[in-house]
């Protein structure tokens, strides 16, 4: 697989799309639709698109009379299972309008990292994209346990777009771009383009996210891009609300460069 130029996102055969809890749950699950349009969009013009959301946990909260994301595991695990079923309903509803059908792929880190797993995760991926279905993947927090789990969704978005070899991964959030610190903070720069082999020194990435439902936050998106960049896959981060214009190809966001194959061949 040659590295996707930034110019040629809109070309992109196989697209990897990773959505965070705050963007479309709680006062922000209205923003499932534009997002829906945006991949109904891309898939329209023939790109194979994967979902990576997360939210079950943040969607399955109010059912349970939470307030605050549950610290023990059981409250994460019953939340989880109330809030995955609504939220693919919500995801499938919106879906309708273009007649594309979602199909949920809920994994632990085995099935994306040990054999047999990691194969019939593949093929399962491989024979949905086959058949035109839009595989809408999320942590099987059910069943997960601490020490086999991803630690968040953004690892899991890029280990599944290494999984399938895509073209581009993009990872949305409530921030329209990488920054040289919290964006809040003075001083703070936009980041634009990352080289592959940018060591990113002196720059200040915060470890979560600002609403406090999710699990991450800028740190994770840079270790999830390099993750994806090593085996060659482009990675975009950008907000929610530019979805649409991310899979156009616009300049937005934060742009990892892949590595080069030369150089991939020297990291295997």
């Amino acid at each position: 697989m040659s590295g996707l130029a930034r110019d040629n996102v809109a070309g992109a055969k196989r697209v990897v799309v990773k959505v965070g809890s705050s963007s479309i749950s709680g006062e922000n699950s209205d923003q499932i639709t534009p997002l829906v349009d945006a991949l109904a969009e891309a898939y329209g013009r023939g790109t194979e698109v994967v979902l990576i959301s997360s939210g079950a946990v943040a969607t399955g909260m109010p059912f349970l009379n939470l307030e605050e994301r549950p610290s023990d595991v059981a409250t994460q695990q019953a939340a989880a299972a109330v809030g995955q079923n609504v939220l693919i309903f919500r995801y499938q509803e919106s879906l309708d309008r273009y007649g594309i059908a979602a199909g949920t792929v809920l994994l632990t880190e085995g099935d994306a990292l040990n054999e047999p797993h990691r194969s019939n995760t593949r093929r399962a991926l491989e024979r949905l994209l086959d058949l035109r279905i839009l595989p809408v993947v999320n942590e099987n927090d059910t069943v997960a346990v601490y020490g086999l789990r991803f630690g968040s969704n953004d690892r899991l978005a890029a280990l599944v777009a290494t999984l399938i070899h895509a073209d581009l991964l993009i990872m949305l959030s409530d921030v329209d771009a990488l920054y040289t610190k919290p964006p809040h903070l003075p001083g703070a720069e936009k980041l634009d383009f990352i080289a592959a082999d940018d060591p990113l020194d002196g720059f200040e990435f915060s470890s979560s996210g600002a609403t406090g439902v999710g699990t991450g936050g800028a740190s994770t998106k840079v270790v999830a891009a390099r993750l994806a960049t090593r085996a060659g896959t482009a990675v975009l981060v950008t907000s929610t609300e530019l979805a649409a214009a991310a899979l156009r190809g616009e300049h937005v966001g934060t742009w990892f460069e892949p590595t080069a194959s030369a150089e991939r061949h020297a990291l295997l």
